[in-house]
């Protein structure tokens, strides 16, 4: 069996991006800060998982301009986990950061002399807390999604021109080289004038079933995976084509996970959550990752949140398959798709311009390996060194550039 894994899974470097040494064009190191600049002061709103990666940063790469001063969220538990990180990494000296409830974020900017706040709480709570912090006096970094709707948005975009301050919420897929070269691609006009583009995402029964054990599954949380997940894949494309969507058409249903799928394909009875399940593919034990053990299954007790529920439970209320054709202003169009349940993990991208073509296929798990227990191995960069022995879908990326007439 592997060892401890990641079970909210990223995708796995690729062999072009596992090499020390900096590509053409960038820059290995970060500039030294200004003699004297006193570090900015950080506060997390949110300490679940993905709080981990802000705290990593500000207490290693950029510790030497940041600093985390104060937490807020409304289970302690999960605050005593990155707290003990953050004192663990000082030394394991120092008392306690002060920590507040959701009631106490203007509190906090005060109290802490708090510079950032970092959002990463449930989707459905960033405009509030987002506009909040704004309000009380610092700049905000936020996960994405913004938010999970347009008034959201309308609240954010507001709160930022009313108080002059800066929200910042980045879009880290642009930066993995494959999507990056795709744009240069792009830009460069080597295949013309772009007539329209074909983006398909698959998420395998892993990672997609993920979304429908945890809060995300019910659509006023998450807005659904179109908001959550598919933000990224539009902002590619935006991205990519240097342009804006002026009509969105979509479609998407619940025909996979849910408890009327289950029972349409007669699986019969389901555990009610993974953690009492470890054998089944479909769930999750929280027990088999010390950092959700930590932060979701030691913390139940003070919120009655569970992490690992069944993904074929009653109460689902987003789809696991979608659709869109969009039109863009400068008339190139998108169709796009997102499948949640796929037996591999990765995506297509067909970009069609007046000269030529550029295709993009990256495999980011060609397979779900399960266990011999039945356990399968959640992130597909745990074992990347596995031969997997699959030569009609390798674990990989690729990049063809085709002009017309041409080879």
């Amino acid at each position: 069996m592997p060892g401890p894994i990641d079970q909210n899974p990223t995708a796995p470097l690729p062999p072009s991006s596992r090499s020390g040494a900096p590509g053409a064009g960038v820059v290995p190191d970060f500039a030294p800060p200004v003699a004297g600049r006193p570090r900015r002061r950080y506060a997390v709103v949110g300490t679940g998982h993905r709080a981990g990666m802000y705290v990593s940063a500000l207490t290693d790469a950029h510790a030497d301009v940041g600093e985390i001063v104060a937490w807020l969220d409304p289970n302690p538990a999960r605050i005593d986990w990155y707290d003990e990180e953050v004192r663990g990494r000082r030394g394991g000296g120092g008392e306690p950061l002060p920590r507040f409830g959701p009631e106490g974020l203007e509190r906090m900017v005060r109290e802490s002399g708090v510079d950032v706040v970092i959002v990463t709480s449930p989707d459905h709570s960033h405009a509030e807390m987002v506009e909040r912090a704004l309000r009380a006096g610092a700049d905000v970094v936020v996960e994405k999604p913004l938010t999970t709707d347009a008034e959201g948005c309308r609240r954010v975009t507001r709160a930022v021109s009313e108080t002059g301050r800066s929200v910042v919420m980045t879009f880290n897929y642009r930066y993995a080289p494959r999507n990056s070269t795709l744009r240069e691609v792009v830009a460069s006009g080597e295949i013309g004038e772009v007539t329209s583009v074909h983006f398909e995402w698959v998420l395998d029964t892993v990672h997609g079933a993920d979304y429908f054990r945890r809060w995300h599954r019910e659509k006023s949380n998450s807005g659904g995976l179109l908001v959550h997940k598919s933000s990224h894949h539009f902002d590619l494309v935006n991205w990519w084509l240097d342009d804006v969507p002026t009509r969105v058409f979509a479609s998407g249903a619940l025909r996979f996970y849910g408890d009327d799928n289950a029972r349409a394909r007669g699986m019969g009875a389901r555990p009610e959550r993974g953690t009492e399940a470890p054998s089944d593919p479909f769930s999750l034990d929280l027990r088999s990752d010390p950092r959700l053990e930590g932060l979701y299954l030691r913390a139940e007790q003070h919120d009655g949140y569970r992490r690992d529920l069944d993904p074929f439970a009653p109460g689902i209320t987003i789809e696991d398959n979608m659709a869109l054709l969009v039109d863009y202003r400068g008339g190139a169009m998108l169709t796009y798709s997102l499948n949640a349940h796929g037996p591999w993990e990765g995506y297509r991208v067909s970009v069609n311009g007046t000269a030529g073509r550029a295709e993009l296929e990256v495999v980011e798990r060609g397979h779900v390996r399960v266990e011999g227990e039945g356990d399968a191995v959640l992130d597909p960069s745990a074992t990347p060194d596995v031969p997997t022995g699959d030569v009609l879908r390798p674990e990989g990326e690729r990049l063809v550039v085709q002009r017309h007439w041409g080879r």
